[in-house]
């Protein structure tokens, strides 16, 4: 007799893979891997290494994880797809990833697991601005947040994202196939691909998370890469109405 589950419906989603993009990130990996099987315990883990240079891919097969590393750095978008793909050949239709670096909590897969179960939804976004308390953020940061914002609202035709920029995701088997089939941002992947999924007829469910500060490591977002990120950005936003196009007629 197969052993009583409690009616967890996460306990039904065996084709789930935890997906941690990572690149010099030896600090905190093990600890993130950890947290992901204690909030998900049973799930594969895989941390796609981004050609670091540290002991990152070692720490993490230690931790329990799956780990496919690229021989040299090809960007966060690179190591995202190259887990997209991996979850597809591998039977997995449904895939919630986070970052390496401990900004984003283990303890809040579950609720970016639950919708897509339910058919709720093809994309669920973590938003650190849902929950009762707000982040502290740099005012450049704020900004940014504000201006992709609206950009990804105009984009949509008027609907908001809170959190367009969170990396903190659930892909249903609707969304995995299209980004895995699509070309997909090798550097910045982020409001753009948001606005690419929901054209393509994706729903998006925002869901209240913690993200704590950065411990370890730069945000792509920082320094004179932001200028880079912003104009990078806005460009592929611009594009997104002929790749949508595209694939409808393609």
């Amino acid at each position: 007799m197969p052993p009583d589950r409690g009616g967890n419906p996460l306990d039904e989603a065996e084709d789930l893979l935890v997906l941690i993009p990572a690149r010099d990130e030896e600090a905190s990996i093990v600890q993130v891997i950890r947290g992901c099987r204690e909030s998900l315990p049973g799930r594969p883990i895989l941390v796609v290494d981004d050609g670091s240079k540290d002991q990152t891919a070692s720490r993490a097969r230690k931790a329990g994880a799956v780990v496919v590393s690229h021989t040299f750095g090809m960007g966060y978008g690179a190591a995202l797809h190259t887990g997209y793909l991996y979850a597809l050949r591998n039977g997995f239709s449904l895939v919630v990833q986070l970052d390496a670096d401990g900004q984003h909590d283990p303890k809040d897969l579950p609720r970016l697991v639950e919708p897509l179960l339910q058919g709720k939804a093809d994309v669920t976004l973590g938003s650190r601005f849902l929950g009762g308390k707000k982040p502290r953020l740099s005012l450049a940061r704020r900004g940014g947040i504000l201006l992709f914002r609206a950009m990804a609202s105009l984009g949509l035709g008027g609907k908001p994202f809170t959190d367009p920029t969170s990396g903190f995701q659930g892909l249903g088997s609707r969304a995995l196939e299209i980004l895995a089939r699509s070309h997909f941002p090798e550097d910045f992947p982020d409001a753009d691909v948001l606005v690419f999924l929901a054209r393509s007829g994706c729903r998006i469910l925002e869901v209240p998370v913690t993200m704590h500060p950065r411990r370890t490591g730069r945000s792509m977002h920082g320094g004179a890469r932001s200028l880079y990120y912003v104009y990078k950005m806005s460009l592929s936003l611009a594009l997104i109405p002929l790749r949508s196009k595209r694939r409808k007629t393609g």
